[in-house]
């Protein structure tokens, strides 16, 4: 039998040789055999042979093209000629292809060894993967490490800083003063605590008058309704309740400007000069600071020079001159502000005092056009009792 099988569309041509090759087989009671394709007796001779005689069976698992192949070495005149036995083959009749073959021992070798020359770079690459961690690690230490510094300068600032208010307190440490400055910081301290109060009274004021406005309408109301429910006393509730009505539309007015005055006023104490005195803070603090450094430099100049109070002398040396270079900044950022400050408090209390003025006189006076020009020069606009936005036919 052919290496073919009985395959469909196949011949299978006898050769002499092979005649004879199947009469010896026939008298030694052997199995059929068939000569291997050149390939395969290849394949088949760096298989080693047992010199015992006894054969040695190789199971080998084919490609697509074989189901199964064996290979057998018997006890034939020339030990190095081999024999192979196959199945029938059971793949595609038009397209038959050769069996695929293990390697040998050396190339099984050489897989082994290339498996571990490829696992290296994956233990590299889990070296790697490892890598990030301790990076983490380390940038977490130097976080931890930073705070802690930041920490014990803040402690020490901390601690010459009250050390430093607490002599001054005292008596016993000098004081950095800059009597120009210190005098228009404590003028401008005195007039936000005047107009403190003059905005205070400004608020009681309106609120006041709001309530004296409310009852003129209410008045103006009851005195027209009686002027209807009464015809003997027509005209005198008439006159009464349009008087009224004219204070109560006239107060409303004077109430816009009230208002309009207090918010100005309200701006320029609870902002603008808010603002300064915060920076006028941030300057007194920077003048205890560098006092405290100050009077530590000294402290240390006055003391033995040696190996161990020079290192100290020259840092010390360092934080005064950055303290005092921050101080310097400070102050003079304070005297610019102030110099804004007075001209921008001169102009807006000089308009916001001109619109009281007239709108009282105004309103007292009952010149009624007088006030409604007041309300015009200072571009003051009031909203109509009850009318918080227009209404939908208004916004068609």
């Amino acid at each position: 039998m052919s290496a073919a099988g009985e395959a469909p569309g196949l011949t299978v041509h006898s050769h002499p040789a092979t005649a004879e090759m199947h009469a010896r087989d026939s008298e030694s009671d052997s199995e059929e055999p068939v000569m291997a394709e050149a390939q395969a007796r290849d394949s088949a001779a760096e298989i080693p042979v047992t010199s015992n005689g006894e054969d040695m069976k190789h199971m080998m698992t084919g490609g697509p093209t074989l189901k199964e192949t064996r290979i057998v070495s018997s006890s034939y005149g020339n030990p190095s000629e081999g024999i192979i036995e196959a199945e029938t083959y059971r793949g595609s009749s038009f397209f038959p292809k050769s069996p695929v073959l293990f390697p040998s021992n050396a190339a099984a070798s050489r897989l082994a060894e290339h498996a571990q020359d490829v696992s290296g770079p994956a233990g590299g690459l889990k070296n790697a993967q490892s890598g990030p961690v301790v990076i983490t690690d380390e940038i977490s230490k130097n976080i931890a490490l930073e705070k802690l510094e930041q920490m014990k300068k803040w402690s020490i600032s901390t601690y010459k800083c009250t050390r430093q208010v607490l002599s001054e307190k005292l008596g016993r440490g000098s004081k950095t003063v800059d009597l120009e400055l210190e005098s228009q910081i404590e003028i401008l301290r005195e007039t936000k605590r005047k107009y403190e109060n003059l905005l205070r009274l400004a608020r009681q004021m309106a609120s006041q008058f709001y309530q004296v406005v409310q009852t003129q309408r209410q008045l103006g109301d009851v005195f027209g309704e009686l002027s209807v429910k009464s015809p003997e006393l027509h005209e005198e509730f008439g006159y009464n309740a349009e008087t009224q009505k004219l204070l109560c539309k006239n107060g409303e007015t004077l109430l816009g400007a009230i208002n309009f005055f207090i918010a100005s006023v309200n701006t320029l104490v609870n902002k603008t000069i808010e603002d300064t005195l915060i920076a006028v803070k941030q300057y007194e603090n920077a003048r205890i600071e560098y006092d405290a450094y100050r009077t530590d430099l000294e402290e240390l100049n006055l003391g033995p020079r040696d190996a161990v109070t020079i290192p100290k002398i020259e840092q010390s040396q360092q934080q005064f001159q950055i303290h005092k270079e921050r101080f310097d900044k400070l102050r003079t950022s304070v005297s610019i502000k102030l110099k804004f400050l007075d001209e921008n408090k001169i102009k807006v209390m000089h308009n916001q005092l001109l619109l009281f003025h007239n709108a009282v006189s105004a309103y007292f006076a009952g010149n009624q056009h007088q006030l409604e020009q007041v309300l015009k020069q200072f571009h003051i606009k009031l909203k109509a009792p009850g009318s918080d936005g227009p209404s939908w036919l208004e916004e068609q």
